[in-house]
């Protein structure tokens, strides 16, 4: 009985937002509040929700694919199909915010359990609860941040909108955007924080370890362009978990090719949906397809030939198996931030191991790899981050890095869009790089739009 209310329970938080009317509802007072242990357990081990339902808005924005005008016209989604073209208009669908939040919803929950359990504080189940809940946490804010922020620059980001940083489980307290400075130094002491807690092991597939909040740390730093840092703690990350997958064992040939919780995951994460992006709709950019070498596997795991329209190419190396888009955190990403930020701190060495080690995996084992030798540290950074696109496809990573990348004249890019006769473009540092907040996210929880 006890399990089927800490069910009943989810199912209420499912329901719930950031917004404060979202969050009126409160449980049924009849129902088993949780408060052990074992509640805090059953939470973090709700898959579908905790690792579940991210937005997809800014991958949507992407220039890793196109569309036809007959496939963009087909798309009932309206919100989707703005973002496809970057358009400025009001957004309605609340659960690419709702969604995030319920899961930091659930993190904040546990978190308020577990700090009242003080007798238990020093069992390896309290402190994987512990750890997880601000992982969740702070994966979620950071997703966020990505879609609806705009690029960090530290000298304005304290005069920049963040989001609200919502930090325990009460549900009157109104919502307020925190700055950008405040929302990442948040997002950061929770990575830190359940780097701490989380075990090196972690039995249960789809949950985080110590590897992952590195992992995240690297990410987050790489985005705020602190890359002594993200080196730091991508280095660290690898020296726990440091796997890679020989592509040379994969299949071409499947439908599918990518095992799911293969061993380079070190965090599973998905999208909501995002119909753009399907593997039956999602025509590749002909100019990242061609862009693998002769011998790099990566292109057949990850495109195939398509029949109609003819010479076009859909994906199918989600690293979820069947999901068009994956957006957890692998050790092939942590690999290329390592790379990245060696060579932007001068490691030149160290990039050129990082990034010969990620390639060497990915390459036909039945002719000689010819490794990455370049020693100018400028064309080696190209290099890297050519190669950094040509790895994360459809991962999550492209709109974060396009934002961030656009900061440096060397790397900024015009995304253009073609629908029948139209031409939409999205230039370097628009504002528009910072969705809109949902109108009824704005509306019901009284929160300032984005700037424009």
């Amino acid at each position: 009985m006890k399990n089927l209310s800490i069910l009943g329970l989810v199912l209420i938080v499912l329901s719930l937002s950031s917004c404060n009317k979202y969050l009126d509802e409160k449980p049924d007072i009849k129902m088993v509040i949780p408060k052990t242990l074992e509640d805090a357990t059953l939470l973090m081990n709700d898959y579908t929700t905790l690792n579940g339902g991210y937005p997809t808005y800014g991958e949507i924005g992407t220039d890793d694919y196109y569309l036809t005008a007959e496939r963009w016209n087909a798309l009932v989604n309206l919100d989707q199909r703005n973002s496809y073209v970057w358009a400025d208009e009001p957004y309605v669908d609340a659960l690419q915010w709702q969604r995030p939040y319920r899961t930091i919803f659930i993190s904040n929950q546990v978190l308020e359990i577990l700090g009242k359990l003080t007798k238990d504080q020093n069992s390896d189940a309290y402190k994987r609860n512990f750890g997880a809940a601000l992982f969740y946490r702070a994966f979620a804010f950071q997703l966020l941040t990505e879609l609806h922020c705009s690029a960090y620059v530290e000298a304005t980001a304290q005069a920049e909108l963040g989001i609200p940083l919502r930090l325990d489980a009460g549900i009157d307290d109104k919502s307020v955007r925190s700055s950008l400075k405040e929302t990442y130094q948040q997002i950061i002491a929770d990575f830190k924080n359940a780097a701490i807690y989380l075990p090196v092991v972690e039995p249960i597939r789809g949950r985080p370890f110590k590897a992952s909040a590195y992992a995240g740390l690297a990410r987050a730093f790489l985005n705020m362009g602190d890359f002594q840092q993200a080196y730091l703690y991508a280095d660290s990350c690898l020296q726990l978990h440091a796997e890679l997958m020989d592509y040379n064992m994969l299949k071409a040939t499947d439908a599918y090719p990518v095992p799911r919780f293969n061993v380079e995951v070190l965090f599973s994460a998905n999208p909501a949906s995002a119909a753009p992006m399907a593997a039956t709709t999602a025509l590749m950019d002909p100019e990242l397809v061609g862009s693998y070498a002769m011998h790099d596997l990566r292109k057949g795991i990850f495109y195939r030939v398509n029949t109609n329209p003819t010479g076009t190419y859909f994906y199918k190396g989600s690293y979820d198996k069947g999901a068009a888009l994956f957006y957890g955190i692998t050790n092939s990403e942590v690999y290329l931030i390592k790379a990245e930020a060696a060579c932007r701190t001068n490691k030149i060495d160290i990039a050129l191991l990082a990034i010969n080690t990620l390639l060497k995996t990915r390459w036909n084992k039945e002719v000689a790899y010819i490794p990455v030798t370049e020693n100018n540290a400028d064309r080696l950074l190209k290099i890297i981050l050519d190669e950094r696109r040509k790895e994360l496809v459809f991962r999550g990573r492209r709109w974060a890095d396009l934002k961030r990348l656009n900061l440096d004249p060397r790397f900024q890019k015009t995304l253009i869009r073609t629908v029948g006769d139209q031409i939409y473009t999205l230039p370097p540092n628009s504002a528009k790089y910072a969705y809109r907040l949902s109108e009824t996210v704005i509306r019901l929880a009284d929160i300032p739009q984005n700037n424009r």
